[in-house]
């Protein structure tokens, strides 16, 4: 996943306050990650991700925030 993605799809989660149980935001992301990149990839596969990037790759997600925060 490009780090174009991942902002897009923290983006609409963080936006969301998604906490893994609300599956219609899941469904936004799907959408908007085609929409704008062409990609497919599945509900879980994302939930997957977001969990990762939360749990596991600190530093990346940091990078995420910042980048999200600069934007606005």
């Amino acid at each position: 996943m490009s780090f174009g993605e991942m902002l897009e799809m923290v983006d609409i989660l963080k936006k969301a306050d998604y906490d893994g149980k609300k599956a219609k935001i899941m469904v936004k992301v799907v959408k908007s990650l085609h929409r704008n990149f062409g990609v497919r990839q599945s509900k879980d596969q994302l939930r997957k991700r977001w969990s990762d990037l939360k749990l596991r790759e600190h530093e990346q997600y940091r990078k995420i925030r910042r980048v999200l925060k600069k934007s606005k």
